[in-house]
Formats: C-alpha cells, sequence, structure tokens
C-alpha cells in the first residue's frame, strides 16, 4: 500500500475544498438553513407533533440525509471526472499508484466533506429548533455508511461521466426526487395504505427511517432492515468498482 500517494490524493482534495470554501461548505449549509426556516420555525410552529416529535425537529434527519447524499456524490464524482477533463490524470495513472489506492484517496476526501457538512448542519439546526440524539453511536454510524457508500457510488458516477452535464443527471433527476418522495419531511405512516406500500420501493426511505431512528427512537422501517439496507448498498457499490477495474476499464477521459 503507497501510503504517501493515498495521502497526497486525499490532501489534494481537501485543500480544494477549502479554497472552495463558499461553494463547498458555506452554500450547503444556507440552503439547509432555509429549509429549517420555512418548515421548521415557520411551518413547524403551526403543526402539531409527528409521531411523538416536534415537526422542526423531526425533519432534522431527513435534511441532514438529503444533505448527506447530494454532497457524498458531487464530492467524489467532481473530485474524480476534474482530473479526466483536464488531462490530468495521466499524471496519476503514470505514477506508481494502484487503482485501489487512487479509489481510497478520492472518496476518503469526498466522504470526509460530507462528514464535515453534516456536522455543521446538526450544529446550524441547534439555532432554529431543539432536538435530542437518543442513539448517538447509531447515528454516527449511520453518517459514516451513510457518506462512504456514497461517495463510493459518486465515484462510479464520475468514472461513467463523459461530460460535466451527465455528473449532475442521477444526482438532480434520481436521489433528490427519491429522498423528497422518502419522506424526509413526513412520516410514511401519514401516507394511504396503498402509498405506504410503493413507498417501500425507494431505498432512501430506509436510509431516513434509519436515521430518524437514531434520533428519537421512532421509524417507519425496522432498524435491522435500515442497517442492512445501507450495508447490501455499500457492499453493492464495492463489488461494482471492483467489477469495473477487473474489467480493465481505464479511468481516462
Amino acid at each position: 500500500m503507497n501510503v504517501h500517494a493515498v495521502r497526497a490524493i486525499y490532501r489534494f482534495e481537501m485543500a480544494r475544498t477549502f479554497r472552495t470554501l463558499l461553494e463547498s461548505i458555506l452554500s450547503p449549509v444556507l440552503s439547509t438553513s432555509l429549509y429549517f426556516i420555512v418548515f421548521g420555525a415557520a411551518i413547524g410552529s403551526r403543526m402539531g407533533e409527528v409521531d411523538g416529535v416536534g415537526y422542526g425537529a423531526f425533519i432534522i434527519p431527513g435534511l441532514v440525509m438529503l444533505s448527506l447524499l447530494n454532497e457524498s456524490v458531487s464530492n467524489a464524482s467532481f473530485g474524480i471526472y476534474l482530473p479526466k477533463w483536464s488531462g490530468t490524470i495521466y499524471e496519476l495513472l503514470s505514477a506508481p499508484v494502484s487503482t485501489v489506492e487512487i479509489l481510497l484517496g478520492y472518496v476518503g476526501a469526498a466522504a470526509t466533506k460530507s462528514l464535515m457538512l453534516g456536522t455543521l448542519i446538526l450544529v446550524t439546526a441547534r439555532f432554529f429548533v431543539p432536538y435530542e440524539i437518543v442513539h448517538p453511536f447509531w447515528m454516527g454510524c449511520f453518517l459514516v455508511l451513510t457518506a462512504l457508500s456514497f461517495s463510493l457510488f459518486g465515484f462510479i458516477i464520475g468514472i461513467w461521466a463523459g461530460s460535466f452535464q451527465q455528473l449532475q443527471v442521477i444526482p438532480l433527476l434520481v436521489l433528490t426526487p427519491l429522498t423528497f418522495l422518502g419522506g424526509a419531511f413526513y412520516s410514511i405512516g401519514m401516507l394511504p395504505p396503498l402509498w405506504q406500500k410503493i413507498a417501500l420501493f425507494n431505498p432512501v426511505v430506509y436510509l431516513i427511517s434509519g436515521m430518524r431512528w437514531s434520533f428519537y427512537g421512532v421509524s417507519d422501517v425496522d432498524i435491522v432492515i435500515s442497517t442492512a439496507a445501507i450495508l447490501g448498498f455499500l457492499a453493492l457499490c464495492m463489488a461494482l468498482i471492483a467489477w469495473i477495474f477487473r474489467t480493465g476499464y481505464k479511468l481516462k477521459a
């Protein structure tokens, strides 16, 4: 294992984040703050409790998951696509660095950025609504597993994408709608029986439900199923990346 190579890629990606602090960190936090103002403070104050939790606090796990999914995918996909687009990927490929080390550097940096953002959102939420975390250990586990799995997914998108437009297709047309329809702002139990069954086909439901359970001890799906869902997605992404590299796919533009 070339630890120096992994560290160099990781530090370069983290340095790029801090050079673009407004776009990478502050912009997502400010956008999420608007959700807290509109849904938490304005609308939430006029609504009752959902599953015994105030509405403003109820939406926090969903908002954290919304930001975590989008930022993990965007950071990882953009991180690996930019060298392909600029041509600097050939410098990396000519160095004594394996694909596994490239993967660790880029995915590690993307996951770190997402975890930083998730932590900042949790801190920001304190200024708008009071909340308590019943299971902090499980909350941390869900944060880490989600950041890692969707950073791997974003890395796959970055390898596949042939243009900047293709980088946005899956996050905008797939992830964001699935998150909004996955119970980020409501409980699945509030839906009609038919739509409750349909919602269970949405994989994001299990992620948001697991995160909400770690906060308040209430969930739409059993915590064991939610944990199995995120572990299964992580294993699927790892298997897909292994297959891509095994078939001789090259990190070229």
